[in-house]
């Protein structure tokens, strides 16, 4: 279901997935698309003026230009740099918080992410000091 917190032309893709068995029936996919939306889009594609869609691809087309403001800016990858632990901060927030931002971030990046993690954590913390002796290989071995 559409809620707005992905690319809405990534949403229509991952629709276009699911329906590639159909993708010929133009009348069916345009049916069954406002089945998947969520209650903001819905009412967009309830207020269309009838008549004013005659392709699956211009409603895709309407969907993605009224939404695309939606759609979330990747990251930049320095926003990993700025990262630290707080004081009051436990390990799991931190890691929560740090893991939350490198999804966001578009590219390969692992190597950054894995240094960049130990870096903001305090230089006293058993974690940073154990990266230090051995730095995480993976972002795997980083995670667990």
């Amino acid at each position: 279901m559409y809620n707005g917190r992905i690319d809405p032309m990534e949403y229509v893709n991952h629709f276009n997935q699911r329906m590639v068995v159909h993708s010929r029936n133009e009348a069916l996919l345009c049916k069954v698309f406002p089945s998947s939306l969520g209650l903001v889009a819905m009412r967009w594609f309830d207020g269309l003026e009838e008549g004013s869609i005659n392709s699956f691809q211009e409603l895709t087309r309407a969907f993605g230009a009224r939404f695309v403001t939606c759609s979330k800016v990747p990251r930049p990858p320095d926003s990993l740099l700025s990262m630290t632990m707080g004081e009051s901060e436990t390990l799991r927030t931190y890691s929560d918080r740090y893991w939350e931002i490198f999804n966001e971030i578009d590219g390969d990046f692992k190597d950054v992410a894995i240094r960049t993690f130990r870096v903001g954590l305090p230089t006293e913390h058993d974690l940073r000091k154990s990266l230090i002796r051995k730095l995480a290989q993976s972002m795997w071995q980083l995670m667990n």
